[in-house]
């Protein structure tokens, strides 16, 4: 089979083909190029798989502490049938687990310090059907948590910040006070800190702590949990299934997924993602219209050569895939070792990231800003594979232009001086 002499051509170009000062130049505008490119493909994979990383690291540090899916009662009240809800509830096929909660929020004392915090009465028993976190909890700090004993379990940011440790008084302040001859006097309850928990998510490590479900109910005078928390099978289906519960569950009941509970959060990560990702297109387009200047100069270059592949019988059509092709590799080469330094940077950043933070003696990640401290990755070939496309499509498309005008060239004109 032969090969094509717009192939073999084009390739001669690329690689540099006369040692003259103009042709090295041009090489070397060429290669320019060609890292432009491998740099920018570079970096959106990196920066997207970092993305990536960091939001399927919170959400699923976030879900070791919150359930997929809350059913509850308006304005915190109780539940007004807690075991029909429930059997209600894991009549769903996708439902498989179901805890009874109470959840509010109060103040907690320790001698200067207060601190507001989320309250959430749990069930010591059930608890570990619906979160990650109660499984491991549930032979040390919930087993801990006792009816009548009024105990508690803090987040360890929380116990750090009031200097607590287990076994140590606290005092929770309940946001409801008491109404006495004086007036409204707050309610006041001393708890004694049976353990701490570790979820890795700051915003819950210093802002949650547990106590029983009794305990609750007592302290802020409610009949019973004021709602549910279900875990089902795929967490991906999270608003599927709480659609199907609104529809299947009796009484005037308020049901909210793990997407709702943090919406903001997720909605602002995926606005910041499409926009990195226009702006470091940007770049790959930047580098892949360097090869406009690269191409034109070597067209200006090969004159001759082109006057004389004319008037050997060439097409002006071949004389355009000559240099087509040229440019096409650049943008191949380019996307190829962009793609390769990439996924090697994307899948080695749990070593790299370390080494430059001992190196430079900073943090790039400030647990309490970022809510997780580790660089995280998570490459998708979602994201690779239209990058891949953008680039060749964009050195494609910056070629046509240089590959006309060679089609172009005049051969008496290009031959007049030679």
């Amino acid at each position: 089979m032969q090969i094509p002499y717009e192939l073999i051509l084009g390739w001669r170009y690329t690689r540099a083909g006369r040692a003259t000062r103009r042709n090295g130049f041009i090489s070397f505008i060429s290669g320019v190029s060609m890292l432009g490119i491998a740099l920018g493909v570079a970096a959106l994979i990196i920066v997207l798989s970092v993305m990536n990383g960091f939001q399927k690291e919170v959400r699923d540090r976030m879900l070791g502490v919150v359930s997929h899916i809350e059913i509850f009662a308006p304005n915190g009240a109780a539940l007004p049938d807690v075991t029909l809800t429930l059997r209600e509830a894991r009549a769903n096929p996708q439902v498989i687990g179901a805890a009874p909660f109470i959840g509010t929020q109060a103040l907690l004392a320790r001698g200067e310090d207060m601190k507001g915090t989320i309250v959430r009465g749990i069930d010591p028993e059930r608890e570990p059907e619906v979160t990650d976190l109660a499984v491991t909890l549930k032979n040390g700090a919930l087993a801990r948590l006792v009816a009548g004993e009024f105990g508690i379990v803090l987040g360890a940011d929380l116990a750090r910040a009031m200097g607590v440790r287990e076994g140590d008084k606290v005092t929770l302040v309940a946001p409801s006070g008491q109404v006495t001859p004086a007036g409204v006097v707050p309610r006041l309850k001393q708890m004694t800190v049976v353990g701490t928990f570790d979820s890795g998510h700051y915003e819950y490590d210093a802002g949650l702590v547990m106590m029983h479900v009794d305990d609750a109910a007592k302290i802020f005078r409610l009949e019973g949990p004021t709602g549910i928390r279900l875990k089902i099978r795929d967490l991906h289906q999270a608003r599927e299934v709480a659609g199907q519960l609104a529809r299947s569950l009796s009484g005037d009941l308020l049901i909210r997924d793990w997407t709702r509970q943090n919406r903001n959060w997720f909605a602002a990560v995926q606005l910041e993602k499409r926009m990195m990702f226009i702006i470091l297109t940007l770049i790959v387009a930047v580098a892949a219209f360097n090869l406009v200047s690269t191409l034109v100069m070597t067209v200006t270059d090969k004159r001759a050569d082109i006057a004389i592949l004319r008037t050997l019988g060439a097409s002006p059509q071949s004389i355009m895939g000559v240099f087509m092709v040229q440019g096409a590799m650049v943008g191949v080469i380019g996307t190829l070792a962009g793609l390769l330094l990439g996924l090697g940077v994307a899948f080695n950043i749990d070593v790299i990231v370390p080494a430059l933070e001992r190196l430079f003696h900073a943090s790039f990640l400030p647990q309490d800003i970022y809510l997780i401290s580790r660089m995280p990755s998570d490459p998708q070939s979602s994201d690779i594979v239209p990058i891949a496309i953008i680039s060749l499509v964009l050195a494609f498309v910056a070629t046509i232009y240089p590959s006309w005008r060679a089609s172009r060239v005049n051969p008496a004109e290009a031959l007049r001086y030679e």
